[in-house]
């Protein structure tokens, strides 16, 4: 089972930009490929100010923290600090792939890509910035440690992130503390679990380059193809499922279209195998008009094809969620005390489970599970409308009318479910 598990399954992110996307919109999705009973959970954080001298606990290290982190929610593993995916009050939104490059993860424990997704997203007020925040921390403190919560075998990766605003996206992938980054504005972009930067590159470490001659891995005469000079010799992954499915898209992509994407598993973008599974998903869109508010959908559940996207907004006062948040176990974690994982707790969400009993139901009854679906599909689209009605109003958005609105769905869905 863990030679299975260490091959990370094509997780997708995509981004697509006006005129591409609808109406001056920038959209953004993502799916989570994780091991199949991995539970996620939908967590906000507000903005913070912090004592100087003051460390942040991550996943396995700590770190120093900084004076102000801004207000973040995050779509992430229950059992670790980091995310999968996630989005900040100033609109920066991040997901991270697990990839295999050239050089292997290292096992030591140090950053993990997704403590790095959240840690650009509590300090970045641009994708710019977020982007100098992870490359900084990654020269300073490394990346490494188990991406999985398991006893039996460290399963380590390299990462890559997309990193999105109204105005642009960085593409960064990583090799240890070395990377290379892609400015995007334009068109629509697909990343997944391999690396995808080529000979256009707009930021990278000051000695990526020297690094890659010292190993032999280039001349440093011919052009130099990132990809083609990190890659594993037997990277034969192949990721342009999600990159056709977006690209062929000829009408103007809207948050519809990219949901309808993420829940395609006919092209392998939704994930449902033996040991992995697409464990919750995300689509943001950002306005390039600043006076509309950004819009966050996650689902919270496995396999977006049977679940709902529910809409979240900032504002200053966020109604938190605890039936989408998993049980804390504080210092008795079991991935918090060494050895780790000795032990697997039950991390299932009210939301989580509520939904494994739909999932149950549409699996075993063709008719119910048909009714089922349908009513889900209508409870999505009623939000998918009243956030459309947003976007497209001229009037200031009411703070007190959607600060309880990721709440408001979620007990919704449940109490539907019962």
């Amino acid at each position: 089972m863990s030679w299975r598990m260490a091959v990370a399954p094509p997780s997708y992110c995509f981004v697509a930009f006006p005129p591409r996307a609808k109406d001056g919109l920038v959209v953004f999705g993502k799916n989570s490929a994780r091991p199949r009973d991995e539970v996620q959970e939908v967590v906000y954080f507000s903005a913070a100010d912090h004592e100087p001298e003051s460390k942040v606990e991550c996943t396995y290290i700590s770190i120093d923290q900084v004076p102000r982190t801004h207000a973040i929610v995050l779509s992430r593993p229950a059992w670790l600090w980091g995310a999968e995916m996630g989005a900040n009050e100033h609109g920066v939104c991040i997901a991270n792939e697990a990839i295999n490059a050239r050089e292997p993860a290292a096992e030591t424990e140090a950053l993990l890509g997704m403590d790095l997704v959240r840690l650009g997203l509590e300090r970045g007020t641009t994708a710019k910035e977020a982007l100098d925040v992870i490359v900084a921390l990654l020269e300073e403190h490394g990346q490494g440690g188990n991406y999985y919560e398991d006893a039996h075998a460290c399963h380590s990766f390299q990462s890559a992130y997309l990193i999105v605003d109204r105005e642009e996206a960085w593409v960064l992938e990583t090799v240890g503390k070395y990377w290379a980054a892609e400015q995007i504005t334009e068109g629509v972009k697909c990343i997944c679990n391999q690396l995808s930067l080529t000979t256009k590159i707009d930021a990278q470490h000051p000695e990526l380059r020297s690094y890659a001659q010292s190993q032999g891995w280039w001349t440093g005469e011919d052009e130099f193809n990132f990809s083609e000079v990190f890659s594993p010799a037997d990277d034969h992954l192949d990721c342009c499922a999600g990159k056709d499915s977006l690209e062929k898209k000829e009408e103007s992509i809207t948050v519809q279209t990219m949901i309808d994407i993420l829940r395609d598993k006919a092209s392998g973008v939704c994930i449902d195998s033996e040991s992995f599974l697409t464990t919750a998903s995300v689509v943001s869109v950002l306005p390039q008009n600043r006076s509309s508010p950004c819009i966050h959908y996650f689902t919270g559940t496995p396999d977006p094809s049977r679940s709902i996207f529910k809409p979240f907004i900032f504002v200053d006062d966020v109604k938190l969620v605890p039936k989408a948040q998993s049980p804390c176990f504080g210092d008795d974690d079991p991935a918090k005390k060494e050895p780790r994982f000795q032990e697997k707790p039950d991390r299932r969400h009210e939301l989580y489970k509520a939904h494994q009993w739909a999932r149950a139901v549409i699996e075993s009854d063709q008719e119910q599970g048909r009714k089922l679906r349908k009513t889900m599909l209508e409870l999505e689209k009623q939000g998918l409308e009243a956030m459309e009605e947003i976007l497209t109003s001229s009037d200031p958005l009411d703070p007190t009318e959607v600060g309880d609105l990721f709440y408001d769905c979620v007990d919704t869905e449940i109490k539907f479910f019962k």
